[in-house]
């Protein structure tokens, strides 16, 4: 498979104008971000990529920010050369250390998982995916029924499954980050996972004690009534992929009409992650 890598640069950019930049980008198909000296990159698969989109969303920052790009085609695995030497091992919570294939293990930590990223968002390293694995390390989810919708890499999923979750169900409407669950399911000795590609049309007719969500406002706006209709009674929904403002408020006016009641929330920068419950 071919991709686009997008390299951004900025003569100055606040980082809440950054997150929000990506946000968008995500918006239109871009699934992974990389920090560089003078911006950062974004990464888009071939087929996804159109110019028209990229300038039309560009075109909402050029009263603010001063921007350059420069577009070019690379290969998987060039792009996976370049994971093996900016990806770093992350400990969350002292709990949970995530690695790749090519770090040292570290068995002092209750729960190791191995990733490897390829092109699919979720090691960790995002303000979003840091926060839902702290929920999931707060939460007791030991014999529980799991959905993880957006799942990327399947870290999320991963980590419940190590922790005792009964059965899991990872979804992602993205080939590659469907894939590369499998492979990270089977690399951390996940049995109970059932991956599957698609949206909210692909979730199966079940219930779940937990549902984990780490896209976007617009699909979880969109995707809300249908959690709603599978989530089990008690069950709880962690949230994030947002904003505190306006996001949130909207997220939970969304809930309340499903009669699922807003917890806490939890914030790293501008990014929110937020539990709700369904009562």
């Amino acid at each position: 498979m071919q991709y686009i890598k997008v390299t951004f640069s900025f003569t100055a950019i606040e980082e809440y104008q950054q997150d929000l930049l990506i946000s968008d980008l995500a918006e239109i198909g871009f699934n992974t971000f990389e920090d560089t000296e003078n911006g950062f990159a974004a990464f888009i698969d071939l087929d996804s990529y159109a110019l028209e989109n990229l300038e039309e969303v560009l075109e909402r920052y050029k009263e603010e920010l001063e921007i350059s790009y420069a577009v070019t085609e690379i290969a998987a695995e060039n792009w996976n050369e370049e994971w093996e030497k900016n990806f770093e091992p992350l400990i969350i919570d002292e709990q949970c250390y995530v690695r790749a294939t090519f770090h040292q293990a570290q068995p002092q930590y209750p729960y190791e998982i191995v990733i490897d990223p390829k092109m699919a968002f979720g090691t960790g390293h995002h303000q979003t995916t840091t926060m839902m694995m702290q929920y999931i390390l707060s939460t007791d989810v030991q014999g529980k029924s799991i959905l993880d919708m957006g799942c990327g890499t399947g870290i999320l999923a991963i980590l419940a499954a190590k922790k005792g979750a009964a059965s899991l169900v990872a979804i992602d409407n993205d080939d590659v980050c469907y894939l590369s669950t499998l492979e990270n399911s089977e690399l951390n000795g996940i049995t109970n996972l059932t991956a599957a590609c698609g949206g909210k049309e692909t979730i199966p007719q079940q219930t779940f004690d937990i549902i984990l969500a780490n896209i976007n406002r617009n699909i979880l706006l969109d995707q809300i009534p249908t959690y709603a209709g599978v989530l089990a009674s008690g069950g709880s929904i962690f949230f994030s992929g947002f904003y505190e403002t306006p996001d949130l408020a909207m997220i939970k006016t969304a809930c309340e009409a499903m009669q699922i009641r807003y917890v806490d929330h939890k914030k790293i920068g501008e990014w929110v992650a937020a539990q709700f419950k369904k009562d």
